[in-house]
């Protein structure tokens, strides 16, 4: 059955429409996250990542050898440290572990491979301050889920260390537009349509090929990537960008677990202070991520 306190958070972003300016839709997605306060005993200490702007969040619980890297969402275009604040401190907590948010550069004024390079500046950044590779969780959200894994992509190809996993809440991985559930999850999806998908790619990708392996990773040879936990909701017009992803990953021999959440949006992790579901999905999350790191 819906949830009603999903339904409650249908209602509200349909009573706040996304804008067509560029400007008021960022502002939104940061009104998003920032109507959440942090618990008391979360630290936050911005950085700088190797010319990357970025943060640190931690717990009490939070083991320092440990280190979820977290990449937004927002298409691309939109989306902050402020935006996801929230949600990456409540992860690192599930985690045990230190978090480091990227406010990695932003289409149109800093299209593909912009994005990728700051992803993976931030990664050097963990392994020159002393992180081993195999305690580092790879972690985004829908466009950061897809820029996770092309950062997982671009190390093995290389042959730098790759983290010690990955975690895909929502991700975006192809940006051809290819999944059915853009068509049978439409009428469901408050969030994400083709139209707005495909100006979001327009603006990314600045001529660059749609099915280029670190656009589009689903289009990618994933073998010998680490472990990866896939989470989606079963309304989401990207949901078949999840289920086709771990598909490829399992057949390329990788360990994959994907998981549907039934009756969740996208991108639900935000509002988790809210939704039942949103909380379980992060403990899930940061379950998987300690096993496999303390498993290093």
């Amino acid at each position: 059955m819906p949830s009603s306190e999903i339904d409650a958070i249908r209602a509200r972003l349909a009573a706040h429409p996304r804008p067509a300016d560029l400007a008021a839709r960022r502002a939104r997605i940061d009104g998003l996250g920032a109507g959440y306060g942090l618990p008391p005993d979360v630290v936050v200490e911005p950085v700088d990542a190797h010319g990357v702007p970025a943060e640190w969040t931690s717990t009490p619980a939070a083991r320092g050898d440990r280190v979820v890297l977290f990449l937004h969402g927002g298409g691309y275009v939109s989306g902050s440290l402020t935006s996801h604040r929230h949600m990456v401190a409540q992860a690192g907590r599930e985690a045990g572990a230190r978090t480091l948010a990227l406010d990695y550069r932003l289409a149109p004024e800093h299209p593909f491979p912009a994005a990728l390079e700051d992803a993976l500046a931030g990664y050097r950044f963990l392994l020159d301050a002393g992180i081993a590779p195999a305690r580092i969780a790879l972690a985004g959200e829908s466009a950061g889920g897809g820029l996770a894994l092309a950062t997982a992509l671009s190390l093995r190809e290389a042959g730098r260390p790759l983290p010690g996993c990955l975690w895909l809440s929502s991700p975006w991985t192809d940006l051809a537009l290819t999944g059915a559930s853009l068509e049978t999850k439409a009428a469901v999806d408050p969030l994400l349509s083709r139209a707005y998908l495909s100006e979001l790619v327009s603006l990314y990708l600045n001529g660059a090929d749609a099915r280029g392996a670190l656009v589009s990773p689903i289009y990618a040879d994933l073998a010998g990537l680490p472990p990866m936990l896939i989470q989606v909701g079963s309304a989401e017009t990207l949901l078949d960008d999840a289920v086709r992803l771990a598909a490829r990953a399992g057949a390329a021999d990788v360990s994959v677990y994907l998981e549907i959440w039934p009756a969740m949006i996208h991108a639900w992790h935000l509002f988790y202070q809210e939704v039942a579901e949103g909380r379980r999905s992060l403990a899930t999350a940061g379950a998987f991520i300690k096993g496999r790191l303390d498993g290093a």
